[in-house]
C-alpha cells in the first residue's frame, strides 16, 4: 500500500511515509509529539481516553488547565503532521471523551502484523502452513516494544506481553522444527531470538540444533562463549537447561570412534596455551576446583584459592565504564605472566579473576600478589588490585586473609 503509514514500534519507534521516514528514536528525542502519535497509533480501534493521555503527556506536573494544554499539544501534532508531509486531513478525532487517529490514512503497525500473524498461525491445521506462519510471526518481532520509553506505564504492559507472545511463538517454531527434524532452521531461529531478545536462553536452542547436526567442536565452543557472555553481562551462572545441554554434548562426545592416539591430539594444548597460566571460561575452572579438591584427598596438597578484584584509589571496586575493561584485560595478562603453569585462570565478571594455585603456600601467595602488581601498576597510576585468598582445604580463620594494593592483612 502506497498511501499507507508504515509504524514500526519493536527496537524503537519510526515512522514511514511514501519511503521516507518520517520520526523516530535517532531523529528526535522522547517528545510529547511521540508519547501522543504512538498511543493513537497503537490503540487505533480502541481509541486512548482523555485522563490516559494527560497522564502520559504531563505525568505528575501540576497544570493550570490541563485540558487546554492537551488540546495545545493535539494541535502542535496536527501542524508537525502536515509539515512532514502527510495528506491535510483531521489526523486525531475526538468522540465522547476518546480519541482516535484519522480512518482516512490507513497504518500498518509491526506489532500489530505480529500478533495478528500469531492468531492466524493458531487458526491453521496444516503443520507447514503453522510452521511458515510462526516463522514469519518470529521476524515481526524485532526487539523490545518501544525500548526508549519503558518507564511508561502503558508501554511496560504491552512491551511484557509481546515479550510473553515472542517466547510462546519461538518456542512452537521449535517444537514444530524438532519434530521435522530440521535442525539448520532450528539454528537459525535459535541465533535470530537471541540476538532481539538477549539473555533469555534462547541460545540453548542454537546449541541443541549443533549437537543434532553432529557439530560437536562447534557446540562445545558456543557454550563457553554463552556461559561467559552471561557471566560477564549479567553476572549469571549456567541455567539447569543449559547444563542439561553440556552433559548431552559430553555424552555426543563419547559415541565418536576416534583412536585414542587421536583424542590425545585433540585434548593437548598449543605451544601457545601451554606458556602461562591455564586461562579457562568459568565452567571448566569450577570442574577443575572440584577435580582438583578430590586428588586433594589422597595425596594432601596445599591449594589456595585467589580472587583478584580491580579497585580505585580509595579501594573501592570499580563497576563499569571503557576503563574497567582496559583495566581488566591488563589484569589478565598479569596474572596469566605471574603464575605458574600448573595454576588455573578464570575471568568472573568485570575486573574480576579467580586464580587456582596448586601445591603452594600462603607466602607464595604473596610473592604471586607482588609479580601482579608489578606488572600491572604502572607508574603513578592510582587504581589497583585487591586480593582474597583463601587455602581449599582449610577454614577461614585459619587459611585466609585479604590484602589491599600489595599490602598483606593477616
Amino acid at each position: 500500500m502506497n498511501n499507507c503509514l508504515y509504524v514500526s514500534m519493536f527496537g524503537g519507534f519510526s515512522l514511514t511515509w511514501l519511503g521516507t521516514r518520517l520520526a523516530g528514536e535517532e531523529k528526535s528525542s522522547e517528545t510529547q509529539f511521540n508519547y501522543l502519535i504512538q498511543m493513537l497509533l497503537h490503540n487505533r480501534e480502541k481509541g486512548v481516553s482523555r485522563d490516559a493521555l494527560e497522564a502520559v503527556l504531563f505525568e505528575d506536573r501540576e497544570i493550570n488547565d490541563i485540558h487546554h494544554a492537551t488540546r495545545s499539544v493535539i494541535y502542535n501534532t496536527k501542524k508537525k503532521l502536515k509539515a512532514l508531509g502527510l495528506p491535510d486531513v483531521n489526523y486525531i478525532r475526538q468522540k465522547k471523551g476518546m480519541y482516535y487517529w484519522t480512518e482516512e490514512i490507513p497504518v500498518a503497525e509491526d506489532a500489530t502484523e505480529f500478533e495478528r500473524t500469531i492468531q492466524e498461525a493458531e487458526t491453521r491445521q496444516d503443520p507447514d502452513e503453522k510452521l511458515a506462519l510462526y516463522q514469519e510471526a518470529c521476524h515481526c518481532y524485532t526487539g523490545e516494544f518501544l525500548p526508549a520509553q519503558a518507564g511508561v506505564l502503558w508501554v511496560a504492559q504491552e512491551a511484557k506481553r509481546y515479550r510473553s507472545l515472542f517466547y510462546s511463538c519461538v518456542e512452537k517454531t521449535v517444537e514444530l522444527l524438532r519434530t521435522n527434524r530440521d535442525f539448520l532452521q532450528m539454528e537459525e531461529i535459535g541465533i535470530y531470538a537471541a540476538k532481539v531478545q538477549p539473555l533469555a536462553d534462547w541460545e540453548m536452542v542454537t546449541m541443541e540444533a549443533m549437537i543434532a547436526l553432529g557439530r560437536y567442536e562447534e557446540a562445545e565452543r558456543f557454550y563457553e562463549e554463552t556461559v561467559d557472555l552471561y557471566f560477564r553481562r549479567a553476572g549469571v551462572h549456567p541455567s539447569r537447561r543449559q547444563k542439561e545441554l553440556f552433559g548431552k554434548l559430553g555424552e555426543q562426545f563419547g559415541y565418536r570412534h576416534n583412536a585414542l592416539e587421536e583424542i590425545q591430539t585433540e585434548l593437548a594444548e598449543s605451544e601457545q596455551e601451554e606458556r602461562g597460566g591455564y586461562l579457562c571460561p568459568y565452567p571448566v575452572f569450577k570442574g577443575i576446583y572440584r577435580m582438583v579438591t578430590r586428588m586433594m584427598e589422597r595425596g594432601g596438597q596445599s591449594v589456595y584459592l585467589m580472587l583478584c578484584i580491580v579497585v580505585d584509589s580509595k579501594g573501592n571496586p570499580m563497576r563499569d565504564g571503557s576503563a574497567l575493561e582496559e583495566l581488566s584485560r591488563r589484569l589478565g595478562d598479569a596474572i596469566w605472566h605471574s603464575v605458574r603453569h600448573s595454576d588455573a585462570i578464570s575471568k568472573y565478571g568485570k575486573g574480576r579473576y579467580l586464580v587456582l594455585l596448586v601445591n603452594t603456600t600462603l607466602e607464595n601467595c604473596s610473592i604471586i600478589q607482588k609479580r601482579i602488581n608489578e606488572k600491572f601498576i604502572v607508574g603513578r597510576q592510582r587504581t589497583g588490585i585487591k586480593y582474597c585468598v583463601k587455602s581449599v582445604i582449610c577454614s577461614l580463620d585459619k587459611g585466609s586473609y585479604t590484602a589491599g594494593k600489595g599490602k598483606e592483612k593477616k
